[in-house]
């Protein structure tokens, strides 16, 4: 039985598809819709790496750490 962490990477990943798709179908938007494909597939890897991680979205991380990642 999948996880609960394993199902909204696997959502999350479809959105981004979902995304692309509507970014290949409207020129205008291609940009727009790659970036927010990019984050959902950005967020599906770290549901899946650390499911219980925090994020630090826009905060400085400790020293050693990137921000953002």
């Amino acid at each position: 039985m999948a996880t609960n962490a394993e199902i909204a990477a696997r959502l999350l990943r479809d959105a981004a598809g979902f995304f692309r798709s509507v970014g290949e179908q409207n020129p205008p938007l291609k940009e727009h819709m790659d970036h927010n494909a990019q984050a959902f597939e950005v967020m599906a890897g770290r549901v899946e790496t650390d499911p219980t991680g925090e994020a630090n979205f826009g905060q400085s991380e400790p020293e050693g750490g990137v921000a953002g990642e």
